[in-house]
């Protein structure tokens, strides 16, 4: 597979993970804790056979020695789309900068910060790194 066709199949299955985002905020609107959001986009991930893991152990490297600290993700999708999930009112710098982090620290390129507690719609957006 090319660059050009790789991009496109992960296009796709960016349209693919938002669809299934709309699909549980359609259905829960704001107001529920991160964690039901959480596990009702994993329900609706698998039942598309989306490949995830929940809560992804990222490790964090100084100098070539792995650190006793790490974070988490929220979902690994497919091996490669970093996902951090909010319940806030409005996403915050603090937020974009957290999933910038992540994709460093989990050397991926693609990460998608998708909030559930904004009204009257889903916010969201995708970076690249």
């Amino acid at each position: 597979m090319d660059g050009n066709e790789q991009e496109l199949k992960q296009q796709d299955e960016g349209y693919a993970l938002m669809g299934a985002a709309f699909e549980v905020y359609n259905e829960l609107g704001p107001g529920f804790l991160e964690e039901v959001y959480q596990e009702a986009l994993e329900m609706v991930l698998a039942a598309q056979n989306f490949s995830f893991v929940s809560k992804p152990h990222l490790d964090v490297w100084f100098r070539e020695t792995k650190l006793q600290k790490h974070y988490e993700a929220d979902l690994l999708v497919n091996g490669k789309i970093v996902v951090e999930l909010k319940a806030v009112r409005t996403l915050a710098p603090e937020h974009e900068a957290q999933l910038l982090y992540e994709l460093k620290i989990a050397r991926q390129r693609i990460g998608y910060l998708i909030n559930f507690g904004s009204s009257p719609r889903l916010q969201w957006s995708r970076r690249v790194l």
